[in-house]
């Protein structure tokens, strides 16, 4: 084994040893579920990840090839690590990692997987700092924003709530976990394509309450100077973002149309629609879970 393999394995052991046991099941909006379990060997050094009990291969696209759980897995142990230490195989050397065949997150050929990546990974990402008791969950979705017509396309995510944990609050629109990309500035995208950035401000008071607070979504408003398809592909519309250790949960995202003649047109967690010259569409991101008992003492 590598150098680089012994650090990382070593550094992974050493934050096993402060690990507890645990298990979070979290529900998304389609009716899924991603369910894991973690056990600690203390005296091995070593960690069993289990998502046993998660949903069988979806319907839809949530589905998570494997790859894509391996990621989440090896970002959650990562980010519990302040030594700078590589990013190699040698970080999942003490973990075993079960997860079921023909499950959500080990889907059967040839299941689509589309929102796996974009989607899922944030529901994975949450479920595993939640069994670890590590943070609350965020936002819990990368709130895929995609827009366009004959001459103009674009993509963006958009920043949401992060979740708190025991001693530190949340923190308000920001890309959280699984999701690390930047976006268009004002100038350029008012520039580049036929649309006004009319708002995109702090959703105050979307963080879940708690000991610790949850951090807040964000609101954007694009309104379009001519007709083009706009789509959002979410999550967190119906089941809010989790709060944990008794704090409270995140306020769960919106998407509607205002249409230029007044009309409102509520749109679910993913959707389709066409704007003509003058219509808006509005996207409120969720906020992050809440983390301890409000009124409690802060330490």
């Amino acid at each position: 084994m590598a150098h680089g393999q012994r650090q990382a394995e070593a550094a992974v052991r050493q934050l096993i040893a402060r690990l507890d046991d645990g298990a979070f099941r979290y529900a998304m909006d389609n009716g899924a579920e991603v369910a894991v379990a973690v056990k600690v060997d203390r005296e091995a050094l070593h960690v069993t990840i289990d998502f046993t009990g998660s949903s069988p291969t979806l319907p839809d696209n949530f589905n998570a090839p494997m790859p894509v759980v391996r990621a989440a897995v090896l970002y959650v142990l990562r980010t519990m690590l302040d030594d700078p230490i590589p990013m190699n195989e040698g970080c999942l050397a003490p973990v075993t990692l079960v997860v079921p065949e023909d499950s959500m997150l080990s889907p059967t050929w040839p299941a689509a997987v589309v929102a796996g990546n974009v989607e899922t990974s944030q529901v994975i990402t949450d479920a595993l700092f939640a069994a670890f008791g590590a943070m609350a969950p965020a936002q819990g979705t990368m709130n895929n924003f995609t827009f366009g017509g004959d001459r103009h396309q674009y993509y963006e995510t958009i920043a949401g709530g992060s979740g708190a944990g025991p001693g530190f609050d949340g923190t308000s629109v920001i890309q959280t976990h699984m999701t690390n990309s930047r976006m268009t500035d004002p100038e350029v995208m008012e520039t580049r394509f036929p649309v006004i950035v009319e708002e995109f401000s702090i959703r105050k008071g979307s963080g879940g309450a708690g000991r610790w607070r949850g951090g807040d979504g964000a609101t954007r408003r694009i309104r379009f100077r001519e007709a083009m398809s706009a789509n959002i592909l979410a999550n967190r519309r119906k089941i809010p973002p989790a709060g944990l250790a008794g704090g409270g949960d995140g306020a769960p995202g919106r998407n509607w149309i205002e249409r230029a003649d007044g009309g409102i047109e509520l749109l679910g967690a993913t959707g389709s629609a066409d704007l003509a010259a003058g219509d808006a569409f509005v996207i409120e991101t969720p906020g992050g879970g809440g983390y301890g008992k409000a009124g409690s003492e802060r330490e």
